[in-house]
């Protein structure tokens, strides 16, 4: 089973999230703000980062460069694309909010992979 880190500020999205993803069959933990997540991608192993673009201590892409250090694959939510650098878009998948939880899933299969 996949294990995915998810990080979103706006309670109520991250809760409907994590219930899609474990609906899907994903284990998920998840955080409201990039230091919970640095500090979780350091003691647990996620195949998955799934970040919003805004948190109140950083910016989703930044923890996505953190995380893929260590070798975690990435997805962006984010309702800001439009400021965002080309080359922020060029370098990670982006999923626009409001997301429909069969866009999210497809999303997450385009980057981890079929699923057995």
């Amino acid at each position: 089973m996949s294990r995915i880190l998810l990080v979103e500020d706006d309670h109520s999205v991250r809760v409907l999230l994590e219930h899609v993803l474990i609906d899907a069959g994903y284990e998920v933990d998840s955080t409201a703000t990039a230091a919970e997540a640095r500090s979780l991608l350091d003691s647990v192993s996620y195949e998955l980062l799934l970040a919003d673009g805004r948190l109140p201590d950083g910016t989703g892409m930044a923890l996505a460069e953190y995380a893929q250090a260590s070798g975690v694959k990435t997805l962006i939510i984010t309702g800001y694309a439009f400021q965002l650098a080309s080359e922020e878009l060029g370098r990670y998948e982006f999923l626009m909010k409001p997301v429909r939880p069969a866009e999210l899933i497809q999303a997450i299969n385009r980057v981890l992979g079929p699923r057995p």
